[in-house]
């Protein structure tokens, strides 16, 4: 006699053979028509469709048209790369780009400075050109004549008046002691001049004393920016410091996470940026806890045209709260966050993934931040050694 629990158990075995078989045919089945399972039924499922369902067979034609037709030879991983930076170009935005794997090196040791052999400038875009906004002291570029309001106009005798700044930065890069020539236009005309790469120092920050002001210049935002101006702020009471002017003139922006970091020693836990995107929920940035050293102490930010990205987080948050005066231009409006994705053979994509806003709710994307009190520093000044814009920071 068969038990009850006996029979139970044979009928459980017995129907999971069969679930099983009939799961392993369905399972066939739908790994086989997976690309028309997943168009039909995923977003049904609260699925997002990944399956490319574009056709990219008119590359193949230009490529193929052109390998057969052009009076010359045409290397396929050249047009390759030429492709994906179209693709990355077709956005329409000009933060969103891809690299080679040699422009991506070069790109990463831009970030944390390295920027090996040059000639001592500083460049940004400035009325439709790349212009040098800043000459590094004791360096190629300064000793040979070069001047602040320069237009680079080639690179050993290349045009490249139509690239941006980090692709002529690139070119003026090269071997400690290799030479390059820089041709610049200046009040309408043409100014060459030989010059010989030298390593050049470029410390992310720095601090100079005057009286009991302390100068923090701060020239991009490493990983490690917070951490030396924190270092610096742990003097200031024994030497008696009672006001400090923050310079970010002419700093491009860098890492998020170093400006939240020097944010943090005016501000307490407090939202210092809001991250918006399609993509992703919203997301808000806090300042760290217990670190504001500096909460109390009277703050002056210097700003130009050329204060970009997380140098305007900065800006914009120390505005919002009250924390400093600032003084100079209206800066850049670069109000994007940007992911550094690797790709397959060292290549990147930089991409605009957000944009953010200042605490309180404020767009600086093609705005800028506006300072409190406004002066200009002209390209005379800068040659001739003036600083209108200090001189009202040391006074405030």
């Amino acid at each position: 006699m068969v038990k009850r629990e006996d029979k139970e158990r044979k009928v459980s075995l017995g129907s999971a053979l069969v679930i099983s078989f009939a799961g392993l045919i369905i399972g066939v089945f739908i790994g086989l028509n997976w690309n028309t399972f997943t168009k039909t039924f995923l977003p049904y499922l609260g699925g997002k469709n990944t399956v490319s369902t574009n056709d990219w067979s008119s590359l193949d034609e230009v490529y193929n048209t052109l390998a057969s037709k052009y009076d010359g030879n045409v290397e396929f991983s050249a047009a390759l790369d030429g492709a994906k930076k179209g693709i990355a170009a077709s956005v329409g935005d000009v933060y969103t780009s891809y690299m080679t794997a040699n422009e991506a090196t070069d790109y990463n040791k831009s970030l944390h400075g390295d920027v090996g052999s040059g000639v001592g400038v500083v460049m940004a875009k400035r009325d439709g050109y790349v212009r040098i906004t800043r000459l590094l002291p004791d360096n190629p570029a300064e000793r040979a004549g070069v001047k602040a309001g320069d237009i680079i106009y080639k690179i050993n005798d290349e045009e490249v008046w139509k690239d941006d700044a980090s692709t002529i930065a690139t070119k003026l890069r090269g071997e400690k002691g290799s030479s390059v020539k820089l041709t610049v236009i200046r009040d309408g005309e043409e100014k060459t001049f030989d010059l010989t790469r030298e390593e050049i120092n470029n410390v992310s920050a720095y601090v100079e004393y005057n009286d009991k002001t302390a100068i923090i210049h701060i020239t991009r935002f490493d990983t490690d920016t917070g951490t030396k101006v924190k270092e610096f702020a742990k003097t200031f009471k024994d030497k008696g410091i009672n006001k400090v002017i923050l310079d970010l003139r002419d700093n491009g922006g860098g890492y998020v996470s170093a400006a939240k970091d020097l944010l943090s020693l005016w501000i307490d836990s407090e939202a210092v940026l809001i991250q918006k995107s399609i993509h992703i929920p919203e997301e808000t940035v806090y300042a760290n806890h217990g670190q504001n050293i500096l909460s109390d102490m009277k703050t002056v930010v210097l700003v130009n045209g050329s204060t970009a990205s997380a140098s305007e987080i900065v800006a914009g948050a120390l505005k919002d709260y009250k924390k400093a005066t600032i003084i100079g231009e209206k800066t850049y409006g670069k109000g994007v966050v940007q992911n550094l994705i690797n790709l397959s053979g060292g290549a990147l994509l930089k991409v605009t993934t957000a944009h953010w806003y200042t605490p309180n709710g404020n767009s600086i994307n093609s705005t800028g931040v506006s300072p409190d009190k406004e002066i200009v520093r002209s390209y005379d000044d800068i040659n001739s050694g003036k600083d209108p814009q200090m001189d009202a920071a040391l006074s405030a």
